[in-house]
């Protein structure tokens, strides 16, 4: 939270937060609702797969090595 300049007075309004609490929901909803309904070029078990061969590959390099 930034500080007010000196000489204003602090502004606490319980509406003003109240206000920037509902617009960051907002924003989180709508984030949610692109990445649930978002077009995926690339599935999850994919991504999965690729990522555990990659792990097996380096554990078998440390093991030979």
């Amino acid at each position: 939270m930034t500080l007010p300049h000196p000489g204003q007075p602090e502004h606490d309004d319980p509406d003003r937060r109240f206000n920037r609490v509902e617009r960051r929901r907002e924003r989180i909803r709508k984030q949610v609702h692109q990445a649930r309904h978002g077009r995926h070029l690339v599935p999850t078990w994919l991504l999965a797969t690729v990522l555990g061969l990659l792990l097996a590959g380096w554990v078998y390099l440390l093991i030979t090595s």
